[in-house]
Parts: C-alpha cells; structure tokens; sequence
C-alpha cells in the first residue's frame, strides 16, 4: 500500500515525533483503486530552522521514486514540534477536488 511506503520512507529518513498519511484518491476524479492523491501532515525536529521550501524539498527527495511513478498529487504539512503543539496538533484540511467532473 502506498501509504504505508511513504510513511516508512518519512519515518526512516526524518524520525518524526508525528506523522500522518492520507490517501485522498477517493476524493478526486480518478479510476476506484488508485492510489495517487495523498496529504502528509508531519512533525519533526529535522525541520527546526528549516523554511517551509527546504522542508518540502526534502521530502520530495525522500520520495523521489514514488513521485516518479505513482504520486499525482501530495498536499504537504510539515511542522516542527513547537509549531505542532501551536497548532494544538490539527492540520488543515485539503480542499475539495476542482478538477474532473465526478465530484460536485
């Protein structure tokens, strides 16, 4: 399952104090089954002093292969400790899908 191997690529490469991972497919127009759509919502002290791209970056290296080949779509939300406490630990939710004509 795809999201099992993102959060173990996640896990092994940032060590993490939260994370989370979401299959959104199901939400957007694509063919029942697939797995392309995904949010992370992560917590990690990798990303003290890190700005937002550069966080962002590192995943994407981490999960090179999988963006290759089978992520259409990942919504990031990448934290600190300290900014995940701040939030109370709750993420944004994703929008609704824009695209496609399957969902209203």
């Amino acid at each position: 399952m795809m999201c099992d191997r993102i959060e173990k690529k996640l896990r092994e490469g940032l060590s993490p104090d939260y994370i989370e991972v979401v299959d959104e497919s199901h939400q957007h127009s694509v063919p029942v089954g697939s797995e392309s759509h995904f949010k992370v919502v992560i917590s990690a002290e990798a990303f003290d002093g890190i700005r937002l791209i550069a966080r962002h970056r590192m995943i994407y290296q981490l999960l090179q292969a999988e963006l290759d080949q089978h992520i259409h779509a990942l919504a990031l939300h990448t934290y600190t400790p300290t900014e995940w406490d701040e939030l109370k630990n709750d993420a944004p939710d994703s929008p609704a899908c824009r695209g496609g004509s399957r969902l209203a």
